[in-house]
C-alpha cells in the first residue's frame, strides 16, 4: 500500500501540534470523576483538527468521529489519572507539562491521556491523505477508568448506542501489540467475633486473632492457583485490614480484610468466591465473603456504578483483528511489532471481557511507568502511534 509510506511524513507534520496538545492535557489535572475541564480541551481539539461530529454523552466520556463508513473502529484512552500521592518525591512539576529531551513528563504522561494525540491526529491524518474508506473511525476519551475499569465502555456502547465492530485499546504496550490481560475482582471478607476488657481476652472472641488464620490460609491458596501458557498465574493477595474495636483497651469485634484478586484464563467470579469461601479459616470462624461494588458520580453529575468484577480476555492470535494490529505496527515501527499482554487491567474488559467485542492494544510509552512519580512520553512514540491508528482501519474495512 504506497499510500501508507506517507502517514510517516505526514505524523511528523503535526510533531509540534501534538506536543503542543499532549503537554495542555498534562497541565489539566484531571483526576476520576473530576475529568471536565480535560473533556473541554479534547473537544477544542478534535473541533480544531476537523472530526466530523463530536460529541460528550451523560456520563462524560468523548467520541469523536471521523468518516461514516460500515466497519466500526474505537479507539479508547482514558482521560483520568491517579493522584499524584507525595508530592515531594516528584522531580518536577506533575502538572508543568515538563518537555525535555523528546520526551513529556507529568501525571498522566504514560497512563494514559496522552494517547490522545496521536488517537485525535491520526483522524486529520486519514481526512488529510484521503485516506477514508468504508469504516467510521471513533476516538473515545474515557472518564473514571482508574476508578472501575471497562464501565465508561459499556456506558458508551450499553446506554449510548455506539456498537463498535472492533475496538483498539491504547494504554500503554511501549508500541506491542497486546491481545489481552488478566481479569481481576475485588473482594472483603469479614469476621465477626465478641468484644471483651482486654485485661483479660479470654472472655471474649479476638475477630482480629481469627482473621489472621485467614490471612495466612489466602497467602498459602495464592501459591497454588491456577497458571496460563500466556496470560500468566492467578493471584490473591491481602491489600487491606480494617478492625472495630470499642476502644484500644478492647478486644476487637470485627475485622475486615480486602483482597485483589487476579484472574487467568479459566478463572470467574464464582470460582474465585468458592474459593475464599471453602478455605477451612473461612469456614471455621463462619467469615462471609462478599464481592465489592463501585458507586460514584461523574463528573456530569450522572450516578454510575457495577459491581467490580472485570473479566479476564484473550484475543487468539490467528484473529483478523490481531492481524491487522500487526500489519498496521510493522508500517509504523518497520518491523514487526512484539505481541504480547498486559500485566494491569484496562478497559478491555468491557469490550472483549463483558461484550465479546475483538479488542487490541497499542499504544505508546511503557507501562513500567504507570502510576509512578517518573511518568514520561517520548514523542517518537506520540508519531510511530499516530502512524499505526491511522494505518490500521485500511486492513479491516472490507
Amino acid at each position: 500500500m504506497t499510500d501508507m509510506s506517507l502517514l510517516h511524513g505526514a505524523a511528523k507534520k503535526y510533531e509540534r501540534d501534538m506536543v503542543r496538545f499532549a503537554r495542555d492535557l498534562v497541565r489539566i489535572p484531571s483526576f476520576s470523576c473530576q475529568e471536565g475541564k480535560l473533556v473541554a480541551r479534547v473537544a477544542r481539539e478534535m473541533g480544531r483538527v476537523g472530526f466530523d461530529q463530536v460529541k460528550v454523552d451523560r456520563m462524560g466520556n468523548i467520541i469523536g468521529r471521523v468518516g461514516k463508513g460500515r466497519t466500526k473502529i474505537m479507539l479508547d484512552a482514558h482521560v483520568d489519572t491517579v493522584g499524584i500521592g507525595d508530592r515531594k518525591a516528584w522531580k518536577w512539576d506533575p502538572f508543568k507539562g515538563k518537555y525535555s529531551g523528546g520526551r513529556i513528563y507529568g501525571r498522566g504522561a504514560t497512563d494514559q491521556k496522552l494517547s490522545l494525540a496521536p488517537m485525535i491526529y491520526a483522524g486529520r491524518m486519514l481526512k488529510d491523505l484521503g485516506l477514508l474508506g468504508d469504516f467510521t473511525y471513533w476516538v473515545v476519551g474515557s472518564c473514571m477508568e482508574e476508578d472501575c475499569d471497562g464501565l465508561p465502555l459499556l456506558h458508551l456502547i450499553n446506554k449510548e448506542g455506539y456498537k463498535p465492530d472492533y475496538v483498539i485499546i491504547t494504554e500503554p504496550t511501549n508500541l506491542g501489540v497486546y491481545r489481552g490481560h488478566r481479569g481481576r475482582m475485588e473482594m472483603k471478607v469479614v469476621c465477626r467475633g465478641r468484644s471483651c476488657h482486654a485485661s483479660a481476652p479470654e472472655r471474649g472472641v479476638n475477630a482480629v486473632a481469627n482473621m489472621s488464620d485467614i490471612v495466612a490460609e489466602v497467602s498459602r491458596l495464592n501459591a497454588r492457583l491456577k497458571r496460563n501458557g500466556f496470560l500468566g498465574k492467578g493471584t490473591v493477595a491481602v491489600t487491606k485490614i480494617d478492625c472495630q474495636t470499642p476502644s484500644l483497651n478492647a478486644v476487637p469485634d470485627e475485622c475486615t480484610i480486602y483482597l485483589d484478586r487476579r484472574l487467568t484464563a479459566g478463572e470467574t467470579l464464582r470460582l474465585a468466591v468458592a474459593q475464599i469461601e471453602r478455605l477451612a479459616s473461612v469456614r471455621r470462624h463462619k467469615a462471609k465473603v462478599e464481592v465489592l461494588r463501585y458507586d460514584a458520580v461523574a463528573w456530569t453529575g450522572l450516578r454510575v456504578g457495577q459491581e467490580k468484577y472485570y473479566p479476564t480476555w484473550v484475543l487468539p492470535e490467528s484473529h483478523k483483528l490481531v492481524k491487522a494490529a500487526k500489519a498496521a505496527g510493522r508500517i509504523a515501527l518497520g518491523k514487526a511489532p512484539k505481541v504480547d499482554k498486559w500485566v494491569f487491567s484496562t478497559n478491555g474488559v468491557a469490550s472483549a471481557g463483558r461484550l465479546g467485542i475483538p479488542t487490541v492494544g497499542f499504544g505508546p510509552s511503557n507501562e513500567i511507568y504507570a502510576h509512578t512519580v517518573d511518568e514520561v512520553m517520548p514523542v517518537e512514540h506520540l508519531l510511530k502511534a499516530a502512524v499505526f491508528y491511522a494505518a490500521i482501519p485500511r486492513f479491516l474495512a472490507p
